[in-house]
């Protein structure tokens, strides 16, 4: 059984100390650092265990760091775990900076250990649901939308909210950006609290993706359009929608929906289907899968490789919003 320990016991870093219990077939849960006291009371009082006085101490301990901190010190907490040739799963975004994620994909080679990057959506049931349907998107429309909450303004609504996204866009999407447009605004804090980003792909897909956390309600969806299919993904209430049209071959089912293409072009039938999600949870599955890599040798489901390449983009966008920013002052 695999011994880990968690880095931060804030909100986030309680519900990966909780999912960690839940997995006790799987780990054993040594103990977790944060040097938030009030924190650290909580969470030795919720959940019985020990604090490190250093997260050096804890991952001396352990063979998994799980790193659950704030953004800003996810490099300092990565390097430490993998000089100690610790697994680590880092929480997205993976660093705070482009260089900073370039430097740790050589230390994870280095080290020779598992990385897992936390973006926690690619373990969504809806959009594990909607998979198999993806077949060259064309163009896809992202909104992720949150109440304000002054939890996450450490960085910009790009790193907080759209990164989501941009990771779903790159894990479908095979083919390279082409240009990358944006705009957005600070409302309530020092960095863009609304933005759009519009991502071009080198094989004519278009992905245009809107993330905002000053809205009054929330929304996580995206939507994916390519031929002869329409597929949405419901992050938030876990639904899936597919909707397809294929050629009608002879005499159409006088019940079924047709679209009449013109004289000459034939027709299409339409199916809809809103297959039946299994709720499950999402940070408990990735943390399960990070175990399954280390144990099995298999690469994990979201690389380190995988978390730069979302990081890469987000600060792409974060740079067309300076730059448009500057244009408007």
């Amino acid at each position: 059984m695999l011994k880990i320990g968690v880095l931060g016991a804030g909100h986030l870093g309680k519900i990966h100390l909780r999912c960690i219990t839940e997995l006790s077939d799987t780990y054993n849960l040594i103990g977790f650092y944060d040097p938030d006291d009030k924190k650290s009371e909580e969470a030795s009082a919720q959940f019985g265990l020990k604090r490190f006085s250093t997260m050096e101490e804890l991952a001396d301990a352990v063979d998994v760091v799980d790193i659950v901190t704030p953004t800003l010190s996810h490099f300092d907490c990565a390097i430490m775990a993998l000089k100690r040739s610790r697994h680590i799963f880092i929480e997205k975004p993976l660093t705070n900076t482009v260089e900073e994620g370039k430097t740790l994909i050589s230390l994870v080679r280095e080290a020779n250990v598992k990385a897992q990057v936390g973006h926690v959506e690619r373990f969504n049931p809806a959009f594990l649901m909607a998979l198999p349907y993806f077949d060259q998107p064309r163009f896809i429309e992202g909104h992720r939308l949150a109440q304000f909450n002054p939890r996450g303004t450490d960085v910009s609504v790009v790193l907080d909210l759209m990164i989501h996204d941009i990771d779903i866009v790159l894990s479908v999407v095979k083919a390279n950006i082409l240009r990358i447009s944006a705009s957005g605004v600070a409302v309530l804090s020092d960095t863009p609290d609304i933005a759009n980003a519009r991502i071009e792909f080198d094989n004519g897909c278009v992905a245009n993706l809107t993330a905002s956390r000053i809205s009054l309600k929330n929304m996580r969806k995206i939507r994916m359009f390519q031929r002869d299919a329409y597929i949405s993904v419901d992050f938030l209430e876990k639904e899936t929608e597919i909707i397809r049209m294929k050629d009608v071959i002879g005499e159409a089912d006088p019940f079924s929906m047709v679209i009449d293409l013109g004289e000459g072009k034939g027709s299409k039938e339409i199916f809809f289907d809103r297959p039946e999600v299994t709720s499950t949870n999402a940070i408990r599955d990735e943390l399960a899968a990070l175990a399954k890599a280390i144990n099995d040798k298999t690469e994990t489901v979201v690389t380190v490789e995988e978390g730069y390449n979302a990081l890469n983009v987000a600060h792409q966008v974060l740079e067309k919003l300076k730059y448009n920013s500057n244009l408007i002052s």
